[in-house]
């Protein structure tokens, strides 16, 4: 039998939001982070060491993936499940080894892309609790240099893709 948490007792939740305007039609965006997401990530995501594609086909809905990042240098390997995919407006996956979700939505601007980025971990523990401001300042920073970075690269190698 599991043994439950005292109802008094929250898991501890950090979540991070950055948001970014790309210079690019939501097709374009959508295309280089959902369509191509294995081809990508580890571009606008240095700390992906090792990057795998586990369910065969396309990515979509119950695609599932294994990586291997340092963050913070520390080591940690995790498979995911794309939960929500959506064409040109949204991309969630959720961590199956690990407590995490992330989310892209995309977001028609005038001939731009609003990209919003979010982040959910939730991490039980004591040790936890006394690094969690720390943890939220460095999640956000990485948050924040994700959607930079995609800005970055979409906006410089799609030059005159419009």
């Amino acid at each position: 039998m599991e043994a439950q948490r005292p109802p008094t007792m929250k898991v501890p939740t950090l979540r991070v939001r950055a948001d970014v305007v790309i210079n690019r039609p939501p097709a374009v965006v959508f295309r280089f982070v959902a369509k191509d997401f294995f081809q990508n990530y580890r571009r606008w995501s240095p700390e992906v060491l090792e990057l795998q594609c586990i369910t065969d086909g396309p990515l979509g809905v119950g695609t599932t993936g294994r990586q291997v990042r340092v963050d913070m240098g520390r080591r940690t390997e995790s498979t995911f499940r794309v939960t929500v995919f959506e064409v040109d407006r949204r991309l969630d996956f959720v961590g199956v080894s690990d407590p995490y979700r992330i989310c892209y939505q995309f977001k028609k601007m005038d001939g731009c892309t609003g990209l919003r980025f979010d982040f959910e971990f939730n991490r039980p523990g004591i040790v936890f609790r006394f690094l969690e401001k720390p943890i939220q300042t460095a999640l956000q920073k990485l948050g924040e240099r994700v959607v930079r970075n995609i800005k970055r690269l979409l906006e410089s190698e799609t030059a005159g893709t419009r």
